[in-house]
């Protein structure tokens, strides 16, 4: 399926009730940020107002993970505001301006207020790891999104490419994060999500 083909598919789709929510789901490193701007990028030529919003800006502070004793897990669902981020999708159905946290990964910390979708603004990109995880409070998201695509890269693929990513961010044993933490999140999306709209298996051009 190509970029055009998945706008068309989106554009059918009537907002519910005020603009239109797409998610785009996938395990780390799948390409989901990469696909969600090419959507919104897209759509925009077309004439449509986009955006795009990354779940990551509701990771938990380190410093909460290291009270909870849970920063050895971070980025598996239970590390993140879950209930911060469905708020945040129950605001994006309205017709007002909705500001979100961005995350900053050289710095490993979500800064609040960073971003803003526009009230004119009638499709939202939202992009993360558990956007269709059949667990509560995930799971009551499925019936918001308008449009669904979940992106499942080989896993050889998405090993290949962690690794590349920690080595940019200069991550100390950059191998063992990948073993106990990527990869227990990566078969947690690829086991415990629900089905998508379309699944991909690479980024379309």
């Amino acid at each position: 399926m190509t970029l055009d083909q998945i706008c068309t598919q989106i554009l059918a789709r009537p907002p519910t009730p005020h603009r239109r929510l797409v998610a785009v789901a996938g395990p780390p490193a799948s390409g989901k940020s990469t696909l969600a701007e090419e959507i919104a990028a897209a759509l925009r030529a077309q004439g449509e107002t986009a955006a795009v919003v990354p779940m990551d800006g509701f990771h938990l502070d380190d410093r909460l993970l290291k009270m909870d004793g849970t920063q050895n897990r971070k980025g598996a669902p239970y590390t993140f505001d879950a209930d911060g981020f469905v708020r945040l999708i129950m605001a994006l159905q309205s017709q007002e301006p909705v500001v979100f946290p961005v995350f900053d990964r050289d710095r490993e910390i979500a800064i609040a207020g960073a971003g803003r979708v526009p009230a004119a603004c009638k499709t939202v990109v939202v992009e993360g790891n558990y956007l269709l995880l059949d667990s509560p409070p995930w799971a009551g998201l499925h019936d918001k999104w308008t449009f669904s695509i979940a992106l499942h890269p080989p896993v050889d693929t998405l090993v290949d490419r962690l690794k590349a990513r920690w080595a940019e961010h200069g991550k100390p044993d950059a191998q063992a994060w990948i073993d106990t933490n990527d990869m227990p999140n990566i078969t947690t999306v690829l086991t415990q999500s629900a089905s998508a709209d379309v699944t991909l298996s690479e980024t379309p051009t």
